[in-house]
């Protein structure tokens, strides 16, 4: 029979806690897809190089990433480098985990947006006087940024929920492992993980909300 008994009251005195886990959360999400962002263009150049060296190695970086479980990337980050005596805490495993997935996808999707962008536009800016590197960086990549703007806000949303998989390297200081930790000293796991769950719902919402108003502003033209 069912006889919870509801103590929202107990749960919601924890919630300054996990507003402050919510904090980190955001900031291993925001860390996490800046330098992303940063990897992935680097990425892109990569396997548009001809070098075969360096576009092997974004090739792998990409499929790895996009072919493999997250949960196993920050897991290899935390364990397997531990193996070679490379030791990370727990925050610094998580952000290189999803950096290194956020990266992987986001080389896919620059690679898609640069696939729309007519051959003329590189063209026009050689044209000019523009040297290869040139053209790419002030014609090109202003476009393909542009056209993966909300794939990124995606991203962005996925890096988010991510976070949650620091529980797997003993990660504490976040939305997810706060609330564990509250879970485990006062067992009110409905309430607590609704809460989270709700606060999660709101940061992602927030977060495609001001993605679409600032895409609004930015892309008119």
């Amino acid at each position: 029979m069912f006889n919870y008994n509801f103590r929202w009251a107990q749960a919601l005195n924890s919630l300054p806690q996990m507003l402050e886990g919510a904090l980190v959360t955001m900031e291993i999400a925001i860390l996490s897809m800046a330098v992303g962002i940063v990897v992935a263009i680097f990425l892109t150049v990569f396997r548009l190089s001809g070098q075969r060296v360096l576009a092997a190695v974004a090739t792998i970086w990409v499929e790895v990433a996009r072919n493999t479980p997250a949960l196993f990337q920050i897991y290899m980050v935390h364990f397997g480098l531990g193996s070679f005596g490379i030791h990370l805490s727990p925050y610094l495993s998580l952000l290189i985990g999803i950096t290194f997935n956020n990266a992987g996808y986001l080389a896919e999707n620059f690679r898609g947006a640069l696939k729309a962008i007519p051959d003329t536009q590189t063209r026009a800016a050689r044209s000019l006087g523009m040297s290869a590197g040139q053209a790419f960086a002030n014609v090109v990549m202003p476009q393909m940024l542009r056209i993966s703007f909300l794939p990124m806000t995606n991203q962005m949303v996925w890096a988010i929920l991510m976070t949650s998989l620091g529980a797997v390297v003993a990660m504490n200081t976040d939305l997810y492992g706060v609330t564990s930790d509250l879970n485990a000293r006062t067992f009110r796991t409905f309430e607590l993980f609704a809460i989270a769950a709700v606060i999660f719902y709101l940061i992602t919402k927030a977060i495609t909300l001001a993605a679409r108003l600032l895409a609004a502003r930015l892309f008119r033209y």
